[in-house]
Formats: C-alpha cells, structure tokens, sequence
C-alpha cells in the first residue's frame, strides 16, 4: 500500500460519523500517527498494546492455529475498534451515542 493510499484510507476513517480519532502504533507501543491530543495518544497506547497483548495471547491458548485480527470493545462512552498486525496496531476511538 502506498503512502497515498494509507493516508486517503486514514482520511475516511477519521471522517466516518462519531469516529473521535485514530492511532496508530508500533509493536513497541509507540505512537506513530495520532489526530488525538499527546495525553490521550500515550494512555490508549501503552494501555491498549497491553490489552492486545493478552487478547491474542489468550486466542493462541484456546487454538495455537488462531490468530487474533480485530477486536472491537464497547463502553458507555465510546467504541474502541483495535486492528492489530504484524507492524503497527490502529485504534480507533468513536462515540457510542452515534445516530
């Protein structure tokens, strides 16, 4: 994929209705691109990596054929959508209460 395609892909994601904003992070944890504030980036980011972490650890124990490509959680506040890969991981924050 190129920078231009990664870049119109991002583009549409951020303007998808209540999508709040995106992160992108490396394996270390390490934010790479971000539209939210420098606080929140680093807090969803090492939070987050440590969450998948153990979601893709758990799905190797119950099938070690498995992988873990996407995984979506719901609060009362928002909806984190979380693509992990084998280079970067994309968070997605969107609000909930979207019509």
């Amino acid at each position: 994929m190129t920078q231009a395609e990664v870049d119109d892909t991002l583009k549409r994601i951020h303007e998808h209705k209540g999508v709040q904003g995106y992160i992108i992070i490396n394996n270390d944890g390490i934010p790479i691109r971000t539209t939210l504030d420098a606080a929140v980036t680093q807090q969803y980011a090492a939070l987050i990596r440590s969450l998948t972490d153990k979601a893709r650890s758990a799905i190797r124990e119950i099938d070690p054929t498995n992988e873990l490509v996407f995984f979506r959680m719901r609060t009362r506040k928002h909806e984190i959508l979380i693509a992990p890969d084998k280079e970067y991981t994309l968070i997605v924050l969107q609000a909930t209460d979207v019509q």
